[in-house]
């Protein structure tokens, strides 16, 4: 992973004390609270419901055990003893003072971790797939260029005050983990005809009020020429997007009012102008970002050592967790481990200090001392060997890590919703439980299949519900909390906005409205296929004849 220079390491230190003085005056009431406003925003830190909420960057994902210890550290003297991995692979903490934030990131800059551009309208966390750089059926690791987004988007001075915030996702493996084609840009490496890699670039992706698939803007572009590419969209979301009404300033909605031809002829017209500018990569800087993620000395190993067949034989638990929670690697003898976070009462991506000093101990101990944050908010072990699969599955089932609904309905994605948030509409966290409890059978999980339940608790979706099989979307009914309903989302390669399904439901109707579209699913489906296939050859009007039926 990319390690800190005297450069980095410097910037961190003075923004540490910038944002010490500035919170002093704050404080002392020498700052007024639109005077704070950005500056904290431009360190991560918002006010929510009930406290301040530190929104702490990973970028990429991608964490030392010392960072875990880190966090760890900071959940157990500044919070209430966990945090909140986001389905943008950062963490946030919902519960520290105002005041000792400083402190926080004093702490954070010692294992080379901040909250920079993690809030206001600027470029935020790039993101990419979990499996980067360990996927059997990865093209090429992506890690190295959004290494290289990071130090270009990170204090650019052009984009620090965009018209709204921006979100960025790399994409290099077959199958799509990082929702890719809803972001405000989407870049996939690719293969172009004479077999050279670069990169294919959408933009104009997003969700929140108006669910968006990105467009492609640049079919193929050269490895040297990426952020000149992202730059010239950039330059011109800039000058024309939306300032004076937020809720059309994103990205999105300058490219669907402009037009994807118009638009994509403004960003060729800018990149005409930069393309062999300042900002074009040289061999040797894409080399020197390669060089902080080259392979860990892996042992020359066997796959399906005698040691993990007797144990899947043997024991019909650890069975059903391998076969759910372990992905193939690209090195023989070696796994790729999930560990969810969705134990039945524990809301989606919450994890103690107790569960992050252990993962850092197992981190250590089974996969050359990183972990990484996925997309869904679970943990990923990228190198675990085969032979001490058994062994790591037993630690992990001490610390309640060993859940083996990865991917099956229970493994949700949930925002903290109206608990914690002060834009919700409506709770999130209830209803994700409620549905764990519903569905606590492990084989019935697994008759349904893989399916994804995704909910927010206001329409700035922070839980992705439009891209969820099933969405479920808190609303308010005058004052009331009510929950919509959409069905056949998908972030995946061939992504999808979920529709709704009608007229949103009372919080303690939804476990029964999901066991209703779940039947219908079940007595549709052909061939054990997914619900997202069944979804698509029927249609939406079986589940909604289902589920707004009218009983005796």
């Amino acid at each position: 992973m990319y390690q800190y220079d005297k450069y980095d390491h410097q910037m961190l230190a003075e923004r540490v004390i910038q944002f010490r003085d500035q919170t002093e005056r704050y404080l002392a009431g020498n700052l007024s609270d639109s005077e704070f406003l950005p500056l904290r925003l431009q360190n991560g830190l918002y006010i929510q419901r009930l406290a301040p909420m530190l929104r702490v960057a990973i970028p990429y994902g991608l964490l030392s055990s010392n960072q875990l210890r880190k966090l760890a550290f900071i959940s157990k003297h500044f919070d209430k003893g966990y945090g909140h991995f986001t389905t943008r692979q950062n963490i946030q903490f919902n519960w520290p003072e105002l005041e000792d934030v400083p402190d926080i990131l004093a702490h954070l800059a010692e294992v080379e971790m901040h909250a920079i551009q993690t809030s206001g309208n600027c470029i935020r966390n790039t993101t990419t797939d979990q499996y980067a750089g360990v996927s059997a059926d990865e093209l090429e690791d992506s890690r190295p260029f959004c290494e290289a987004i990071r130090q270009w988007s990170t204090f650019h001075p052009e984009f620090a005050f965009l018209p709204r915030k921006f979100k960025i996702a790399v994409c290099g493996t077959k199958i799509d983990q990082a929702a890719t084609q809803v972001h405000d840009i989407g870049v996939y490496l690719i293969k172009n005809s004479n077999g050279e890699v670069g990169f294919r670039i959408l933009a104009g992706g997003g969700l929140g009020r108006t669910p968006v698939i990105g467009q492609e803007i640049f079919e193929f572009v050269e490895k040297r020429h990426l952020l000149t590419a992202l730059e010239s969209i950039l330059r011109v979301y800039n000058r024309l997007g939306r300032r004076d009404n937020k809720y059309k300033a994103r990205i999105k909605i300058l490219v669907r009012e402009t037009g994807v031809e118009k638009f994509r002829s403004l960003v060729m017209q800018e990149w005409s102008q930069i393309r062999d500018g300042p900002q074009t990569l040289t061999e040797e800087e894409i080399d020197h970002c390669k060089s902080f993620f080259v392979d860990p000395f892996y042992m020359e190993k066997d796959d399906a050592p005698e040691e993990l067949t007797a144990a899947l034989k043997n024991d019909v638990l650890f069975s059903s967790w391998h076969q759910h929670n372990v992905s193939e690697h690209k090195k023989s003898g070696y796994a790729i481990v999930t560990a969810c976070l969705k134990e039945t009462g524990v809301a989606p991506g919450d994890v103690t200090d107790i569960q992050l000093n252990y993962l850092a101990e197992l981190a250590d101990e089974y996969s050359f001392g990183e972990v990484r944050i996925s997309h869904h908010q679970n943990v990923v072990f990228a190198d675990v060997e085969q032979s001490e699969l058994y062994a790591f599955w037993k630690k992990l089932k001490t610390k309640s890590l060993a859940s083996m609904n990865l991917g099956l309905l229970t493994d949700m994605i949930c925002c903290p919703g109206g608990d914690f948030c002060a834009l919700a509409n409506a709770k999130s966290i209830p209803i994700a439980e409620s549905l764990q409890r519903k569905f606590d059978d492990i084989d019935e999980l697994k008759n349904i299949g893989n399916l994804r339940i995704n909910i927010s608790g206001c329409m700035n979706a922070c839980g992705h519900h439009h891209v969820g099989n099933i969405g479920i979307l808190g609303v308010d009914k005058k004052g009331e909390e009510f929950y919509q309903v959409s069905l056949g989302g998908s972030s995946q390669n061939e992504a999808s906005i979920g529709k709704i399904i009608g007229p949103s439901f009372a919080q303690d109707e939804i476990p029964a409205v999901v066991e209703k579209i779940i039947e219908v699913y079940k007595t549709s489906r052909q061939n054990k296929e997914p619900f997202l296939d069944t979804y698509r050859r029927i249609g939406i009007e079986p589940f909604k004849e289902k589920v707004y039926a009218k009983t005796d």
